[in-house]
C-alpha cells in the first residue's frame, strides 16, 4: 500500500509539473528572410547567403515548453531547408526544401528541452553562413541549477571563406576556411579585422553565463578565456 501511495504521489507530482509547464507556455512568431548579402572581411567583400542579412543569423530565445513558429521566406537563389539541432519535440516540415521565391513555416513544439541549442541550414555549404543560436530558458520563476548570472552572452564559433560557397561544395574540408570567427568576426590576427574583433565587457566579480556554439563544419574547436 505504501509503495502504491508513493507511486501515486510521484505520478501526481509529474502530472502537476507537466500541467504547470503547459499552462505557463507561450507562443512565439519569428520571420526569417533568406537573402544574398555583401560582407567585407579579410580585406575583401563577398556575397553570402544569410538569414535577415546577418552573420551569424538571428537568435531565437524562448522558454521551456513554448511553441515556436518560424516563417522562412526564401529570397535567395538556392533551395534551402533548416535543421533544429537538439530539439526533441515535434517539428512540422523539418525536411522541406524551401524553393527560391517561396516561404515555409516551421512549427516547433518544445517539450523538456532547455539550454543552448542551434539551428542551421541542412546543406554544408549553406550552413557555413546560415546558422544561429536557439536558446531555451527555464520557465518563468524556475531557477537555474546555479546562482543567477549577471549577464548572458552567446558566442558562436564559425568560419569564413574568401571563395563563394555553392551547391558544388557538398562537404567542407577541415582546415579549408580562410579564417575562424567569433560571432561572425575574425580575430585581430587576421588582416583588416582589428576594428571589428568581437569584445565582451565584464565587471569585476560579475557572474556571466557564456553560451558557446561550434558552428564550424567537421572540426572540434577549443574555447578558452586567457588569464582566467
Amino acid at each position: 500500500m505504501g509503495s502504491e501511495k508513493q507511486g501515486f504521489i510521484w505520478l501526481s507530482g509529474l502530472l502537476f509539473l507537466n500541467i504547470f509547464v503547459l499552462s505557463t507556455a507561450d507562443v512565439h512568431y519569428y520571420e526569417f528572410s533568406l537573402q544574398e548579402s555583401p560582407f567585407t572581411k579579410l580585406c575583401s567583400t563577398n556575397i553570402i547567403l544569410t538569414l535577415n542579412g546577418s552573420f551569424p543569423g538571428p537568435e531565437i530565445r524562448v522558454r521551456r515548453g513554448d511553441t515556436v513558429f518560424v516563417n522562412v521566406h526564401n529570397q535567395g537563389n538556392h533551395a534551402v531547408s533548416l535543421k533544429w539541432e537538439g530539439v526533441k519535440g515535434s517539428i512540422d516540415g523539418s525536411n522541406e526544401l524551401i524553393q527560391p521565391g517561396r516561404n515555409f513555416t516551421y512549427k516547433i513544439e518544445l517539450k523538456d528541452e532547455i539550454g543552448t541549442l542551434r539551428w542551421h541550414a541542412t546543406s554544408a555549404w549553406a550552413a557555413a553562413t546560415v546558422h544561429g543560436a536557439f536558446v531555451i530558458l527555464p520557465v518563468a520563476n524556475e531557477d537555474y541549477p546555479f546562482p543567477a548570472p549577471t549577464s548572458d552572452q552567446t558566442i558562436i564559433l564559425g568560419e569564413w571563406f574568401r571563395e563563394e560557397l555553392t551547391e558544388a561544395n557538398q562537404t567542407i574540408t577541415p582546415g579549408s576556411a580562410d579564417a575562424y570567427t567569433i560571432n561572425g568576426q575574425p580575430g585581430e590576427t587576421y588582416g583588416c579585422s582589428n576594428d571589428t574583433t568581437f569584445e565582451m565587457q565584464v565587471d569585476y566579480q560579475g557572474l556571466y553565463l557564456v553560451r558557446v556554439i561550434n558552428a564550424v563544419a567537421n572540426e572540434t574547436m577549443v574555447f578558452d578565456i586567457e588569464n582566467h
